[in-house]
């Protein structure tokens, strides 16, 4: 279904704008999908993704800061979603042993079960999703790489400066 039918719109300001709206809506429809089948597993994407960097991590633990570095949703609370996991019996906090302030997460044998078959019903549904060639897909992942330019959220933003009177 095109963009205009399913916004019920049919005037956009320029083309760039069309493709801006068209990215949202896209993004909230797959959220939206996808939300059913992290349900499933008693799981929300921020805590999908997190289990999928600490399996990515194996054998070693991993940060909180590390997590907040590599989620997708920057605006998600990792310190929650940690003590969410870790409290369903899917991670494990650990004090670290050389500094008292740093807490290491790691994966239980419990999450990699959950992840394994969340990460199965995931890739099912990437497959019946499917409507790109691989070259498709890869001009599109181009393409998105170069809305974003070189923007970055782990990078520090340039502060304001101040006017002065």
């Amino acid at each position: 279904m095109k963009i205009e039918a399913a916004i019920q719109q049919k005037k956009f300001s320029d083309p760039f704008h069309k493709a801006m709206v068209n990215l949202l809506y896209t993004t909230n429809w797959l959220v939206y999908s996808e939300s059913g089948i992290f349900k499933k597993h008693g799981l929300t994407m921020p805590q999908y993704n997190v289990l999928r960097i600490l399996k990515g991590q194996l054998p070693n633990a991993a940060t909180v800061s590390l997590l907040i570095e590599r989620m997708l949703d920057k605006s998600s609370n990792a310190s929650r979603i940690v003590e969410k996991l870790r409290s369903k019996g899917l991670l494990e906090r650990r004090e670290c042993p050389e500094d008292r302030r740093r807490v290491d997460v790691i994966i239980t044998e419990k999450g990699l079960q959950v992840l394994a078959a969340a990460s199965a019903d995931m890739n099912l549904y990437y497959r019946e999703q499917k409507t790109l060639t691989d070259q498709e897909a890869e001009m599109l992942s181009n393409l998105l790489d170069k809305v974003r330019g070189d923007k970055d959220f782990n990078k520090p933003k340039p502060k304001k400066q101040k006017q002065q009177l």
